[in-house]
């Protein structure tokens, strides 16, 4: 039976390869091999564990119980491999909430007693697989929960396969400020996937989850952030994940999410940690532990800085259980 878990409004599946075959799924026995072929039996996956209602919009898009599907553990120890399956099929190279629910329902069945590595395979062209991530089962503020070790941001158009843009620092991508003006200044940021931040002066700045799933700015914003067929691939080919940050008080920034091969999200734990990056680089914030506020709960980001360099950033996550 498909698990479905909970973390900061961020709803995954988790389903093993053995139990999507017995469904009539064919999965591959390793996770390279079923991330080199997702294109015969991802979106079959997707359709049999995480259903879908009534269209919200009126393209008459799906709407589907949750936010993408794990399929994983192929093995009985760890290291851990794993995919993450959008909703419409495609792989992700990581995900800070989709980690903390595998995480979890690993804890669940008896799987990982302690810190571990957890290994994401995916067919993305840029970025070598797996994508692995450290994760620390902890207690953080007297809840349960885990750290994940996301390693070092890349920042930069070059960093994310933008195209047409030759700065590191902030830049004005042209797609976007079409749609607002306000939403001129953005900061690209690899880490393990790809985000392009826009900050914005004003918590008005901000497109709100509802206004996102209208269908003229969906459809914008899909197109930006979608990766061919879906989306038009600029600025980048394979597609971006897309944030909005207003700064808030010391330490903490407002954020909304906009995830390729997704939509409009209530939370992204990477998406947390690419905002935090690029807030710290825009003088935002200062090292330490940064607070990401997104509709569906604040995520404790910690940034750890060394002369002057961002060397790691890392995201605390807890998940429960779903009916």
């Amino acid at each position: 039976m498909t698990l479905f878990y909970d973390a900061r409004g961020n709803i995954y599946g988790v389903a093993s390869p053995a139990l999507l075959r017995r469904r009539g799924v064919a999965v591959p026995e390793s996770a390279a091999q079923a991330a080199s072929t997702r294109q015969g039996w991802a979106a079959s996956a997707i359709t049999s564990e995480c259903g879908w209602g009534a269209s919200l919009r009126p393209t008459g898009a799906k709407v589907y119980r949750c936010d993408g599907l794990l399929v994983g553990p192929f093995q009985t120890a760890p290291p851990y491999d794993l995919l993450i399956i959008n909703t419409d099929g495609s792989l992700a190279e990581r995900s800070g909430n989709g980690l903390t629910i595998f995480a979890q329902s690993l804890a669940d069945a008896g799987l990982m007693t302690q810190s571990c590595e957890l290994r994401v395979h995916h067919d993305q062209p840029d970025v070598l697989s797996p994508v692995a991530t450290w994760v620390e089962p902890t207690v953080y503020g007297q809840v349960s929960g885990f750290w994940l070790a996301l390693g070092r941001p890349a920042f930069g158009p070059q960093a994310v396969g933008a195209i047409g843009l030759g700065v590191a620092g902030p830049c004005r991508v042209s797609e976007l400020a079409a749609i607002n003006p306000q939403w001129a200044r953005s900061q690209f940021v690899r880490i393990g996937n790809p985000h392009c931040v826009t900050l914005v002066e004003h918590v008005s700045g901000l497109p709100d989850n509802r206004q996102m799933h209208q269908s003229e700015l969906f459809e914008q914003l899909r197109a930006i952030a979608f990766a061919p067929p879906a989306g038009d691939g600029r600025p980048c080919a394979a597609g971006v994940n897309l944030q909005w940050a207003a700064r808030d008080s010391a330490n903490r920034v407002i954020a909304r999410v906009f995830e390729r091969g997704e939509g409009p999200t209530a939370s992204s734990g990477t998406s947390a940690c690419a905002v935090a990056c690029a807030a710290w680089r825009a003088g935002w914030v200062e090292a330490g532990e940064v607070a990401v506020v997104m509709p569906g709960g604040t995520a404790p980001v910690r940034l750890q800085v060394q002369a002057g360099r961002l060397m790691s950033v890392s995201l605390f996550g807890t998940a429960t259980p779903q009916g």
